[in-house]
């Protein structure tokens, strides 16, 4: 096999190994916010133990780059897609942490009063959610339009989260929730935020990947 058609096989099986990182720090996110509904206790503990997976799939991905950089030497584009994916694997794993934490707290609860709130909750989730599918997707079709309006769609969470913020004081207020429970919806929402917030990195380094330039690098 040509040399360049071996190489070009490699940075394939990044992509597929990352989609992979991608789609089980999603499907995580997912189950949480299921086992949060349902509570079901189970699930969160299941949850919290494939963590572990997340994690040894990005070591696997760390080494997989790292042998492509000192195997191939790549230049240019080559190079920024390899870089762009050891910065990309952080924030997965970062993702599949937030899926875990906000398992952990459901653990603490078996009821939820309040299913409208609940239902901005995890409807909160699947924006997020979407945004790191969109951001992957952006990686591997070298997608800069992509990636920008997904950066832009990091609006809607953050109003989700301002708007859920906002309705728990109001409970609290009106001494309609306890505040343990209060507490544990503002770090679940905050879980949510960062969730976006780490799709946004992703596609930033997707305009570094496809540019050469950085996204906070931007002239204004």
């Amino acid at each position: 096999m040509p040399p360049r058609k071996l190489y070009d096989d490699e940075l394939k099986d990044l992509s597929s190994a990352l989609i992979r990182m991608g789609t089980a720090a999603i499907d995580a996110v997912t189950r949480a916010m299921q086992a949060l509904k349902t509570f079901d206790k189970a699930l969160s503990k299941e949850i919290i133990e494939d963590d572990a997976y997340i994690n040894a799939m990005e070591r696997d991905i760390e080494t997989m780059c790292l042998k492509l950089i000192l195997k191939q030497q790549p230049v240019a584009g080559d190079l920024r897609k390899i870089s762009t994916a050891i910065k990309m694997i952080t924030d997965i794993e970062r993702i599949g942490d937030a899926a875990s934490d906000i398992a952990q707290i459901s653990l603490y609860h078996d009821s939820f009063n309040f299913p409208e709130l609940q239902d901005k909750v995890l409807s909160m989730a699947v924006a997020a959610k979407e945004m790191v599918a969109d951001a992957i997707d952006a990686y591997v079709k070298g997608d800069l339009e992509l990636a920008l309006k997904t950066i832009d769609k990091d609006d809607v969470v953050d109003d989700y989260f301002l708007k859920i913020r906002g309705e728990l004081g109001s409970n609290i207020y009106k001494d309609k929730m306890d505040m343990d429970t209060v507490i544990d919806y503002l770090m679940i929402i905050k879980y949510l935020e960062r969730v976006g917030d780490h799709a946004v990195n992703i596609c930033e380094w997707v305009q570094f990947y496809v540019t050469g330039i950085h996204y906070n690098e931007r002239i204004i």
